[in-house]
């Protein structure tokens, strides 16, 4: 029973994770938002680039050459450069959407990753804050900002993967609920700022 239980939250940790979290919410934004524009899969290709392919193929090398432990970087300590070179793919990223013409919503989304990304690498030197709750309170405050309140039923991940960290003991409660909290309200604030200008 324990086993099934374990399976059960590891499983939950690796399908609600940021790279599979992430690019499912922007395609969901390009495909449904921006359906009619002729460039719409280009710029979801960058999206994907920046939140999945690169992610992966970093953590995948590190892992590789020992420089982290797990594919989750479980150990704050390891965190440190994983973070700084994916503040560099998104600030890449977002310029790139600007020379596609891409809507003001979209090159967004790259700008404010990389400087949540240096948020949670500045946290990460003094304590461990769960990006497995930020990404995904994050992706659906994309997502209520592009289609509104039918879309906070999502809310309900946020729960089931907080219990999944906690159970796997990747995370406390704090660290997943300060990572959800901060997670939807920084990108909501920043986002909603940005199409203001």
């Amino acid at each position: 029973m324990h086993a099934d239980i374990r399976r059960f939250a590891s499983l939950v940790s690796w399908v609600v994770s940021p790279v599979v979290v992430a690019p499912a919410a922007y395609l969901v934004i390009v495909m449904l938002g921006y359906d009619d524009e002729p460039r719409a899969m280009s710029w979801f290709y960058v999206l994907f680039a920046s939140a999945t392919v690169a992610p992966m193929m970093l953590i995948y090398g590190l892992k590789r050459i020992g420089k982290v432990s797990d594919y989750n970087i479980t150990f704050r300590e390891q965190r440190f450069l994983p973070l700084l070179v994916l503040v560099g793919v998104n600030v890449i990223g977002y310029e790139f959407m600007k020379q596609m013409g891409a809507p003001r919503f979209l090159s967004g989304i790259l700008l404010f990753n990389a400087v949540n990304t240096v948020f949670i690498l500045l946290i990460t030197l003094q304590w461990k804050i769960s990006i497995h709750l930020f990404s995904l309170a994050s992706s659906i405050a994309l997502v209520f900002l592009q289609f509104g309140v039918p879309t906070l039923w999502l809310l309900l991940f946020i729960p089931l993967l907080m219990w999944s960290r906690i159970y796997l003991k990747a995370h406390n409660f704090m660290q997943t609920l300060v990572g959800g909290l901060i997670g939807f309200f920084l990108m909501f604030a920043q986002l909603k700022w940005w199409l203001s200008l």
